[in-house]
């Protein structure tokens, strides 16, 4: 027999990585009297995408002007900094490089900067090789863009903090972990969200559940015609003398169709060096090693007709990624094009993470936030890249959309 949890919580967030702690803080701010639940399915917060990212802080040079995204990059990258100052959180705006090392790149490096001064993101350069160089002195390019506006942050630092604060408002919040919802039951006033052993009640309820929120959404009633799936992203450690030829961050001309940013040398919060990430399709959603595999999620994800139609556009690229994936050798050559004397010694293997990516039934990779509502409840749906930097702001977007209801 499950356990009542005899309190009905103003709010209850489901979900404990960085989304989800930025709501449930924010809540907590807005009225300090109101009684607030996180519940995580894991045994520690952050475990999945915020703990498993690159750590940057994204500026917002790529995103379409007057897009969700980029207001909401721009406006969280300020609340974030804010709060990092604020509660001693590790970070650093060290900035990054933009770097075009082909002819064939330089005019997608010219509409990357006129996009990023429509931005508003007025002190980015546009750099010759030599000027490069003052920035990253083992750097090779044609050109580069130098955006002052990037840099590297302890995100689980942030999460932690975030969960602290919480707790002190008021005797009323709680950080539950290791409480999966399996069923969700709708009152007349209230939901009820049911884990294997307890049930617990809140007048309403947002989820932010990353990787599953597709899952909790369709749990939920609504009539999902999106789907997410799992982008395995490969890190490796510069060590050894690699770790001096990386100054700050150091990334190549993306291809701008698609919401990956390519492999990329990073220079963490702690001054340690990684390199990475790839984007590879993962048969398991939470599955941080190269041969995870679901037969659920694998089955779920191809036979959903959008899948069929993003493998017929990008296969070509797929198989590219996925020789890089399984080939140091590969890997490092990627590298080699941004610093070319960079060597197999200097890495060593990595972190993996999953990104979740929401697919239309078109094969749309949607490049956007995504929020549904539904009754006595909302659903962050979707949260790309740059989410962690814009978890603040998108908890303000989060909040404005609950007082809609009011």
């Amino acid at each position: 027999m499950k356990k009542k949890k005899d309190i009905v919580y103003d709010y209850v967030i489901v979900g404990g990585g960085i989304i989800g702690l930025s709501i449930a803080y924010k809540l907590s701010l807005k009225d300090e009297q109101s009684s607030i639940l996180v519940l995580e399915k894991e045994k520690d917060l952050a475990l999945h995408q915020t703990g498993r990212n690159s750590g940057v802080i994204h500026s917002g040079i790529y995103y379409k002007p007057n897009s969700f995204k980029l207001k909401n990059c721009i406006e969280g990258r300020r609340q974030l900094v804010d709060f990092a100052k604020v509660n001693n959180i590790s970070f650093e705006m060290c900035g990054k490089l933009i770097v075009a090392t082909k002819e064939k790149e330089l005019p997608v490096l010219n509409k990357i900067y006129e996009n990023g001064l429509r931005n508003g993101l007025s002190l980015i350069k546009l750099l010759n090789e030599k000027q490069s160089k003052f920035y990253e002195p083992k750097v090779k390019c044609l050109k580069s863009i130098f955006v002052p506006y990037a840099g590297i942050i302890n995100y689980v630092g942030v999460v932690k903090k975030m969960e602290e604060l919480l707790n002190a408002k008021n005797n009323y919040n709680k950080v539950i972990k290791s409480n999966k919802i399996i069923k969700i039951k709708d009152t007349d006033t209230y939901k009820e969200l049911y884990t294997k052993d307890l049930y617990f009640k809140g007048k309403y309820v947002i989820f932010a559940c990353g990787l599953q929120a597709d899952e909790m959404a369709i749990l939920d009633g609504i009539d999902l015609k999106s789907r997410i799936i799992g982008f395995r992203g490969d890190y490796y450690n510069v060590v050894k003398s690699g770790k001096s030829k990386v100054k700050s961050l150091i990334y190549p001309v993306p291809n701008i169709d698609l919401p990956f940013l390519g492999v990329h040398l990073t220079k963490m919060y702690d001054s340690s060096v990684e390199a990475g990430p790839n984007a590879v399709l993962s048969f398991k959603k939470e599955g941080y090693s190269k041969t995870s595999f679901s037969f659920e999620d694998t089955f779920k994800m191809v036979f959903y007709i959008g899948f069929w139609k993003l493998i017929k556009t990008y296969w070509k690229l797929g198989l590219k990624e996925y020789a890089r994936a399984f080939s140091k050798t590969a890997f490092l050559n990627s590298l080699r094009v941004l610093v070319p004397n960079l060597k197999k010694e200097d890495l060593i293997t990595g972190k993996i993470g999953v990104r979740a990516q929401a697919l239309d039934v078109n094969g749309n990779l949607i490049d956007d936030f995504l929020i549904k509502k539904t009754k006595n409840s909302l659903h962050v749906i979707n949260a790309p890249s740059p989410a962690a930097t814009a978890s603040l702001a998108i908890a303000d977007e989060v909040l404005n959309r609950i007082k809609e209801n009011e």
